[in-house]
């Protein structure tokens, strides 16, 4: 019964985040970054270089490069739920709710991973599907994909967005609550999303991308557990 309490308590408090949003700004990028990602593949392939749609393992890889834009929309949530509450000072109606405030950084944590991680993987298969129909249409990348590429395409969109939704919070503990700076939050997820240049020089994106990876997963521990001192007004 606790639990259930508990998930209700918490359901409740993501619900609450999503009123207190500007919502115009939100849906905004909601529709923005799907709409921008979903032709970028395309226009790479017949704009930049047709090397792009060798085959579909590549255009696999160029659609994992270019979801990384969505580091940039969590950094602007981060913004919206965490730093623009402190300059509003609205967020001190919140530490007046009866719940520990880890338990509402968590939440307001799980609000934005949840738009992160489901916008992403709705974006990762709109963009293939987009790509696929053009591609049937004006033959863009060679050959058809195999039984594979499609399995590997379905991991690599789940695999990939849950990556990118821990990119996402590397400038929240230091830049969101900490120092409570935007635009060092937004150039942060801009240096996130370009971190594939790291190839040029000769450094090995994966164990990057890795590294990356666990600097969000401990921001994110950082920012809870650590709530009460760094979370003061």
């Amino acid at each position: 019964m606790s639990k259930l309490m508990a998930v209700d308590s918490l359901t409740n408090l993501i619900k609450l985040e999503w009123k207190k949003l500007n919502q115009k700004s939100v849906i905004g990028e909601l529709m923005f970054y799907p709409l921008i990602l979903m032709f970028l593949p395309v226009f790479f392939i017949k704009g930049v270089s047709a090397d792009f749609g060798k085959d579909y393992a590549t255009f696999i890889e160029l659609n994992n490069l270019l979801q990384m834009g969505y580091t940039l929309f969590g950094a602007s949530l981060i913004n919206h739920v965490f730093i623009e509450e402190y300059k509003n000072k609205t967020i001190s109606l919140s530490f007046r709710y009866p719940i520990s405030r880890q338990k509402l950084f968590a939440a307001k944590i799980l609000f934005i991973s949840l738009f992160v991680f489901l916008l992403t993987m709705s974006s990762y298969l709109l963009t293939g599907v987009v790509t696929f129909v053009v591609d049937q249409v004006h033959p863009i990348v060679n050959g058809d994909p195999s039984s594979s590429d499609l399995l590997n395409f379905f991991i690599q969109m789940f695999f990939r967005s849950f990556v990118i939704t821990l990119l996402s919070f590397i400038p929240l503990f230091y830049f969101g609550i900490w120092k409570r700076a935007t635009i060092p939050t937004v150039l942060c997820g801009i240096f996130v999303m370009q971190s594939h240049l790291v190839s040029i020089i000769d450094l090995n994106f994966n164990i990057v991308l890795s590294i990356l990876t666990i600097l969000g997963g401990i921001s994110i521990f950082l920012s809870i557990t650590t709530a009460d001192k760094f979370g003061e007004m």
